[in-house]
């Protein structure tokens, strides 16, 4: 089969074409042919060494994607030849709380990732796609998504009439957006991009601002809900912005910290944490019983991941460069099969 492998991790140029044996099924197991690959910004960090330590040369990278199964090892259940499938990275997170020994198996890490023409899986860790579902909506299913559905409804616990600030207008920011519409809440979005914060609004973003023309923007957006500030924030930004996202909020709010962007910055005004009681909560992506809820309330509402770009399979690079970029709004896929 054709693959990628990471390389020397010193760069996205360590993406390099290869090619590989098909893999076959053991016990328990399960190989999917890939039709789509869905990029994110720690694939991004991977290739340029900057994800932990580096992986081994040789492994298939990328975390996420949209395959058919073609192949069942013995003993594997729960999924048949020909459904199309998803998981999420962390293949062992199936369902209950997080465990640190869910960072073990992870896609992409130290587990041959999506960026083949096949992908050998654990079964148990697939969830089968509807019908309803087109391949490019299920593509970003099981990690910005599934992210997103983590912090604002597993975690942030959202209700109706809430508001829900989701910083920038990346693929976790985009599907918080969707995820609170689809629950009845508000959403606020940050951008430094005009022409991205109008096309936040024409998702239904209810409060944008501009932190390039308002740099106290936490400040511009409590401007504009009267006081009100937000109720759960999807903090994707790292340290930087920590101490605005805590400014941001309302009373009894709860931020859901997901982004590593930035290792360090002001410390955070630990005051209000306690004046205004906000609950601080780190997430790993989320557990296969998580992406089967999220996938439910799809079918019910009919939101769907927003798709920036499409490549071609021999343009891995240049989707990557792209994304590295920040032009896109929505997610960066890649068509394999």
């Amino acid at each position: 089969m054709k693959a990628y492998q990471l390389g020397q991790q010193n760069g996205l140029e360590s993406l390099t074409p290869t090619t590989r044996p098909d893999p076959v099924p053991g016990p328990g197991e399960a190989v999917l042919k890939v039709r789509l690959v869905c990029l994110n910004n720690r694939d991004l960090q991977i290739l340029q060494g900057r994800y932990g330590a580096k992986k081994a040369e040789d492994r298939i990278p990328f975390s996420e994607g949209v395959g058919e199964v073609v192949a069942l090892g013995e003993g594997a259940t729960g999924i048949a030849i020909g459904d199309r499938a998803v998981l999420a990275h962390f293949v062992s997170w199936i369902d209950g709380a997080f465990d640190m020994r869910y960072f073990g198996p992870d896609l992409g890490t130290n587990l041959d990732g999506w960026m083949a023409e096949y992908v050998k899986v654990p079964a148990a860790a697939l969830v089968r796609v509807p019908d309803s579902m087109t391949d490019e909506q299920a593509a970003p299913l099981a990690a910005a998504t599934l992210t997103a559905w983590h912090s604002v409804v597993e975690t942030g616990q959202v209700r109706a009439g809430d508001l829900v600030l989701a910083l920038g207008t990346g693929g976790v920011a985009m599907a918080a957006l969707q995820v609170a519409k689809a629950n009845g809440a508000f959403v606020a979005i940050t951008s430094s991009s005009d022409a991205k914060l109008e096309a936040a609004r024409k998702l239904g973003a209810d409060y944008t601002v501009n932190y390039a023309t308002h740099p106290d923007w936490a400040a511009e957006l409590q401007r504009q809900t009267g006081g009100r500030g937000a109720d759960i924030v999807v903090e994707t930004g790292g340290q930087h912005t920590l101490p605005q996202s805590i400014n941001a909020c309302a009373v009894n709010a709860r931020i859901v910290i997901i982004g590593v962007g930035s290792a360090d910055g002001p410390l955070p005004n630990y005051g209000s944490i306690i004046g205004k009681n906000i609950t601080l909560k780190g997430i790993a992506e989320g557990s296969r019983a998580m992406l089967v809820r999220m996938i439910r309330a799809m079918e019910a509402t009919g939101f769907a991941p927003v798709i920036d770009r499409v490549f071609d399979f021999d343009q891995a690079l240049e989707a990557c460069r792209y994304l590295e970029s920040g032009a896109h709004l929505g997610k960066v896929l890649i068509r394999v099969g």
